[in-house]
C-alpha cells in the first residue's frame, strides 16, 4: 500500500514508519523543517518525506495523492499554562480537524488515528478498569491534554459521518527505548541516575511502543470503521514500575511513597522555579495529580478484534535498561 504518516520523527512514528517499510509499504511521511531524524536511522533513505505542518493544504494535497491509509501520529504533549494549553488545541485538535479534512479531499482508503486512553476522561469517584465504552466525564484528573485529545476524537467522528473511513486507537503510557531526556525515557533515566527523589503512591497502564505499533497497524487492517480500540498493556503500581527500572540498572530505588499533599507541595515549588529559570519542571501538579491517582484499563475489545497480546512488562523495562546503559 501507499501510506502517509504523521508525527514520523517522533517516539512513536518513528517506529511505525521503520515497521511498515519493513513490511515493503510505499511510506510517505510528514517532517517538520525543524524535525530531528535520529529516531529514524537507515530506514529512512526509503521514506518520501514532505517538509510541513499539518496545516499546509498544497502539500497535503500532493502528500495524499494516491494514498491507501493514513496513520494519525502528531501530537503535542504538554501540561498547564496557558502556552501550553493553546498549543495543545491548536496541534491536537485543529490539526487533526486539518488532517480529516484533507483525508476528506483526498479520498484516503482509511484513517487511523492515534488518541490516548487519557481521551476517556479520568473519574475521581472510581477506580474500576475503563474500556472503550467510557465516556468524557468532567474531572480534576482531566489533564489540558486529555481534553484535547477528547476534542481530536470529536473531529475523527465528524469526519465519519462525513464519509470518512476512520478508526481510532488509544494507547496507555508509552514506554520504550527512545531519546534520553525526552517522554518516558526520562523517567528510567531519572532512576538510573538517582534523580527521582520520590516515588508516585498511585498506579498507571504502561504498554511496550512497538506492541502499540503491532496494535496500530492491526486496526488499519482488521479495526472496525468508527470503533476505538484501548492498546493498553499492564495495570501497575508506579512503586513497581521504578523499582522495576531500578533493579534493571542495579541501583537503588526511589525512597518510599510520597504523601499526595506534599508531592502537589512539590510540584508547585518545581512549577514556580521552571517559571524563573526557563526549564521544564520534573513533575507539574497536573502530572501529581495524575500519579497519585490509581488507574485501570482493559484490552480486551483489541485482544478480540486485532489479536493484540503485549509483550511482558519485564522484556521492556530490560530493553529501556539496555538502551540507556
Amino acid at each position: 500500500m501507499t501510506i502517509f504518516v504523521t508525527g514520523a520523527t517522533g517516539f512513536l512514528g518513528s517506529r511505525l514508519v521503520c515497521h511498515l517499510v519493513g513490511q515493503g509499504h510505499d511510506v510517505r511521511a510528514l517532517r517538520r523543517s525543524t524535525s530531528s531524524d535520529d529516531l529514524i536511522g537507515s530506514c529512512g533513505a526509503d521514506v518520501s518525506w514532505y517538509t510541513g505542518d499539518l496545516f499546509d493544504k498544497e502539500m497535503l494535497q500532493d502528500a495524499l495523492a494516491g494514498v491507501d491509509r493514513v496513520f494519525h501520529c502528531a501530537a503535542w504533549l504538554g501540561f498547564g499554562g496557558p502556552r501550553s494549553r493553546d498549543q495543545l488545541r491548536r496541534v491536537n485538535v485543529e490539526g487533526t480537524a486539518s488532517m480529516v479534512d484533507a483525508c476528506l479531499d483526498a479520498g484516503v482508503g482509511r484513517f487511523v488515528h492515534t488518541s490516548s486512553i487519557a481521551a476517556l476522561g479520568r473519574s475521581e469517584r472510581s477506580t474500576d478498569c475503563l474500556d472503550e465504552s467510557a465516556s468524557w466525564t468532567p474531572s480534576r484528573l482531566n489533564t489540558e491534554y486529555a481534553h484535547s485529545k477528547y476534542l481530536a476524537e470529536l473531529e475523527v467522528h465528524r469526519g465519519i459521518a462525513e464519509g470518512l473511513d476512520a478508526v481510532i486507537v488509544n494507547p496507555s503510557l508509552v514506554i520504550g527505548p527512545g531519546r534520553e531526556g525526552e517522554n518516558t525515557t526520562q523517567i528510567a533515566a531519572q532512576v538510573r541516575d538517582g534523580k527521582l527523589p520520590f516515588m508516585p503512591p498511585g498506579s498507571t497502564n504502561v504498554v511496550d511502543v512497538d506492541d502499540v505499533v503491532e496494535g496500530m497497524i492491526a486496526a488499519g487492517d482488521a479495526g472496525r470503521t468508527g470503533e476505538r480500540y484501548l492498546l493498553s498493556g499492564h495495570n501497575l503500581p508506579w512503586k513497581y514500575i521504578l523499582e522495576s527500572y531500578a533493579c534493571a540498572f542495579g541501583v537503588r530505588p526511589p525512597r518510599a511513597p510520597l504523601p499526595s499533599g506534599l508531592l502537589m507541595t512539590a510540584a508547585f515549588f518545581l512549577e514556580t522555579a521552571a517559571r524563573l529559570t526557563g526549564k521544564k519542571p520534573l513533575i507539574t501538579r497536573e502530572t501529581a495529580r495524575l500519579s497519585t491517582s490509581m488507574s485501570c484499563y482493559d484490552n480486551s475489545k483489541a485482544g478480540r478484534e486485532l489479536a493484540f497480546a503485549p509483550r511482558p512488562f519485564a522484556q521492556t523495562v530490560e530493553r529501556i535498561a539496555a538502551s540507556l546503559t
